[in-house]
C-alpha cells in the first residue's frame, strides 16, 4: 500500500546526491528505502554523456512514491520531491531555486558545482551524498558543505566503482560511510530530529 503523500512545501533539508558509473543501483536503493514524508528535497546529479536521453527520472520514479522531476531552470525546490539533472548541463541552486546552465562547463565536474552551490544556498540545511563513480567529483563540494555546517555521506564498499566515495572520504569531510539503504535511515533520523526540535522549541 502506498504511503500517504504530504503536500510539497519548503524543504527542511536539501540532499544533493552525486554519482557516476555504478550509481544507478545506489540511487534506487536509497530512494526505495526512504519514506515519502521526510520533508527533504532530493537532487540527483549524475555524470551523463551530452547526447544521453533523460531517462533517469523515469527509472527512479519506479522506486519511490515521491514525484521524480527532471530539473528545469527557475524551478522551486519542494520537500518530498526528487529532482534529476539533465544531460549536457550544470545544475545549480540559489536559495531554493534551481538554475540550469547549458552547455555544461566541463566534463565530470557537475557534482562539485551543484554541491558547492548547495553549500552556499543551504548552509546547515545542505546534505551531500557521494555514490559510486570514477574520479573525485563531489569531494570539493563535500568540503564546502561541511565548512558551511551541513552534513555529508559517502557510499561504503558496496560501491561498484569506489573512486568517488574514497576520494571524498580521504578529504576528511565525510560524516558517515554507509550503504545506500543505511544512508536512507540516517536521513530519516535527521528529519525526525529536526521535527522534534521544531515541535519542542519554545513559543514566542
Amino acid at each position: 500500500m502506498a504511503q500517504a503523500f504530504m503536500e510539497p512545501s519548503r524543504p527542511g533539508f536539501i540532499v544533493g546526491i552525486g554519482g557516476s558509473a555504478g550509481g544507478l543501483g545506489a540511487y534506487k536503493a536509497l530512494l526505495g528505502s526512504l519514506s515519502v514524508d521526510t520533508g527533504m528535497a532530493f537532487v540527483v546529479v549524475s555524470h551523463m554523456m551530452p547526447t544521453a536521453s533523460s531517462e533517469l527520472a523515469q527509472i527512479l520514479s519506479w522506486h519511490t512514491e515521491m514525484p521524480v522531476i527532471v530539473a528545469s531552470d527557475g524551478m522551486r525546490v519542494r520537500g518530498n520531491q526528487v529532482y534529476v539533472s539533465s544531460p549536457n548541463s550544470d545544475l545549480l541552486i540559489e536559495k531554493d531555486t534551481l538554475k540550469v546552465v547549458i552547455p555544461r562547463t566541463s566534463r565530470n565536474t557537475e557534482i562539485d558545482r551543484f554541491l558547492i552551490s548547495l553549500a552556499e544556498a543551504g548552509g546547515a540545511r545542505a546534505i551531500g551524498v557521494i555514490f559510486s563513480g570514477y574520479d573525485g567529483d563531489g569531494t570539493e563540494g563535500c568540503r564546502r558543505i561541511k565548512k558551511e555546517g551541513g552534513m555529508t555521506f559517502a557510499q561504503d564498499e558496496s560501491a561498484e566503482v569506489n573512486s568517488m566515495p574514497l576520494s571524498a572520504q580521504a578529504s576528511g569531510s565525510i560524516d558517515f560511510v554507509l550503504p545506500p539503504a543505511r544512508i536512507a535511515k540516517e536521513l530519516q533520523k535527521i528529519a525526525s530530529a529536526a521535527r522534534r526540535a521544531k515541535r519542542d522549541a519554545p513559543g514566542p
